[in-house]
């Protein structure tokens, strides 16, 4: 029997614990699970991709499992998967919204490489309003983002926002 390999991408800027808890999840589903780190080009990330792929891998060592692994990525989702020998594709939706952007996007994926399937997980529904957006927004405001990201997680936010002098409240 093939080894099923499943990829979870995601800017991840910052990991949350929603992010956490797809990924604890997604791993159960596949025999090996990368979580895919990338850039989008619509979002402007608050932490460099070297970054963001250590904070991930820190956050994923964490859990104590062997079967996930890290990667980089900076091409088409289709196209990492299957250089990664992935069957599966695996997304975490918080609600419609996410759904119906999902679906386009699973739509344009089916027809660059109908060989990777998608999964759609729904986040938990105590994390589902967890959005990195949100968090980075709080945060920057002088925000408690403890209650969506790990503590390491958000030193690493606070850390950032002070590096970058950014507002801090009123």
């Amino acid at each position: 029997m093939a080894e099923r390999v499943g990829v979870y991408p995601g800017t991840f800027d910052p990991i949350t614990l929603g992010h956490m808890d797809i990924i604890k999840r997604g791993a159960k589903l596949v025999d090996r699970l990368i979580i895919g780190v990338t850039t989008n080009i619509a979002k402007s990330p608050m932490f460099a991709d070297p970054e963001r792929i250590a904070m991930v891998e820190r956050e994923v060592a964490a859990l104590g499992t062997g079967n996930i692994s890290v990667v980089g990525f900076n091409s088409l989702l289709m196209d990492f998967a299957e250089a990664q020998g992935a069957s599966v594709v695996i997304r975490g939706i918080r609600g419609v919204t996410d759904f119906e952007y999902e679906y386009q996007l699973t739509g344009m994926n089916r027809q660059l490489n109908d060989r990777v399937e998608t999964i759609f997980l729904m986040a938990d529904v105590s994390l589902q309003p967890i959005a990195s957006r949100l968090v980075k927004e709080i945060a920057v405001y002088g925000g408690d983002i403890s209650k969506f990201v790990t503590p390491s997680v958000c030193a690493d936010v606070l850390a950032q926002i002070a590096a970058s002098g950014g507002p801090r409240g009123n």
